[in-house]
């Protein structure tokens, strides 16, 4: 038994299917974690989609920004669905959209397996986070997620405020900051502000701010962290985080990492010649 995180597929099909093959994954053996942003920019998030549904009970999904701005569309009228890119028209537009878009709606935003001493999410925690309430935090939003009023929180989570989380944050604000950290976050200050303009490779930024894993004076967490969503930061290991994003979609790489190893190991495969480089 073997078990994959793989980085950000963003609709790159062809590419999932040779790391797959490159990986010899075998879904009556293996597991697969997936980082998020499944969708969009690719041109094959349908495929992806279905793979991934197909093999459901063999993965763990983390959603990612891309991830949930799909479901929030697909909750749209006709006319304002119409109006997306043609990648995820051709989601919305599917005889099995709706299998889809229920199967989707019920990952999660963040996963913590004990025994490996690996946690999953997509961008990443707040810096006053411990593990245990960064998980708290997450099933807070799943469960918005699965419930009766997921279409008005699906409606109201864009906004880049409040950009810094509060335990006394309540409603639609908290589950907004919640999601903003967890699918959203690279660059925060010391009091776990995000700067949400902040994109570039570490070094970049502007004084004050630091990447999300680095801020002087965060909480520690007695876990390995392993993420996507930053794809100028790229492949990367340190500080008990393992960043998967290295920018397939732009050109790179779709890079996956054996998580039950002795020491976890990447390998990664290149993207299809017509993606375009940033």
């Amino acid at each position: 038994m073997a078990i994959y995180a793989i980085g950000d597929v963003q609709g790159c099909y062809p590419e999932l299917q040779r790391l797959l093959e490159r990986l010899r994954f075998d879904p009556a053996s293996d597991r697969l974690w997936f980082c998020g942003d499944l969708v969009n920019r690719g041109g094959e998030s349908l495929e992806v989609l279905r793979l991934l549904h197909g093999l459901r009970e063999h993965c763990v999904v983390a959603l990612g920004n891309h991830d949930l701005s799909l479901l929030a569309i697909a909750e749209r009228e006709p006319e304002a669905r119409a109006r997306t890119n043609p990648d995820l028209r051709r989601v919305l537009d599917a005889e099995d959209s709706d299998v889809l878009m229920e199967w989707l709606r019920g990952q999660s935003l963040a996963h913590h397996d004990e025994a490996l001493g690996f946690t999953l999410v997509h961008a990443g925690f707040a810096p006053s986070w411990t593990l245990k309430q960064a998980l708290h935090v997450a099933h807070e939003v799943e469960r918005a997620l699965r419930g009766p009023g997921h279409h008005e929180l699906l409606q109201r989570m864009f906004g880049n405020r409040p950009a810094r989380w509060s335990p006394k944050l309540h409603g639609h604000a908290r589950l907004r900051a919640a999601i903003n950290i967890l699918t959203r976050m690279r660059y925060c200050d010391v009091h776990g502000r995000i700067d949400f303009d902040a994109k570039g490779v570490p070094g970049s930024q502007r004084a004050g701010l630091y990447p999300w894993f680095e801020v002087p004076g965060m909480r520690p967490r007695d876990t390995r962290i392993v993420c996507g969503h930053w794809s100028a930061l790229g492949r990367f290991a340190g500080m008990g985080i393992y960043a998967l994003d290295t920018g397939c979609v732009w050109g790179g790489k779709l890079t996956a990492l054996r998580l039950d190893g002795d020491e976890p190991g990447f390998i990664a495969v290149d993207a299809e010649p017509h993606r375009t480089r940033k």
